[in-house]
């Protein structure tokens, strides 16, 4: 991939060969935050129209939010709102031909569990990926704009 004249000798996904910035990038910790406050944001005000906002009716619902926007869509809600997907890692590369398919459902389901438990996704590689998706098998990137 080529890296243009402005960018940094090493960035966040350069050794997956990700490209700095941009669709196909790592996505980053703000977009990240924001894709999860937004999540948390619409699961609170279902539990509250709904459950009288008891704290673990919301937990439920951004549970299910997760499993079922990132098994349908490749992203939560939070995540197709910001632009960003989730994909499948090989380990050392991109699965090419899952870029458009969300991926498989155990790895939403390993995915999700961790990202509810918080303390994993709040460990980064050296990429800013939580262990939620290392464990899972997956990357959440800029989605590529639509053709």
């Amino acid at each position: 991939m080529s890296q243009s004249a402005d960018a940094p000798d090493d960035w966040p996904g350069r050794s997956l060969g990700l490209p700095v910035h941009g669709p196909g990038s790592l996505a980053r910790v703000g977009r990240r935050v924001g894709a999860l406050v937004i999540d948390w944001a619409a699961c609170s005000v279902l539990s509250a129209a709904f459950f009288g906002y008891d704290s673990l009716a919301t937990l439920l619902l951004f549970t299910a939010e997760q499993l079922l926007f990132v098994a349908l869509l490749g992203g939560s809600f939070g995540h197709v709102l910001l632009g960003m997907r989730v994909h499948v890692w090989t380990g050392s590369a991109l699965d090419v031909s899952a870029r458009t398919t969300p991926p498989p459902l155990r790895s939403v389901l390993i995915r999700t569990l961790l990202l509810v438990l918080v303390i994993p996704a709040l460990i980064p590689d050296a990429h800013g990926r939580g262990t939620h998706d290392k464990a899972a098998g997956t990357v959440l990137l800029r989605r590529q704009p639509r053709p």
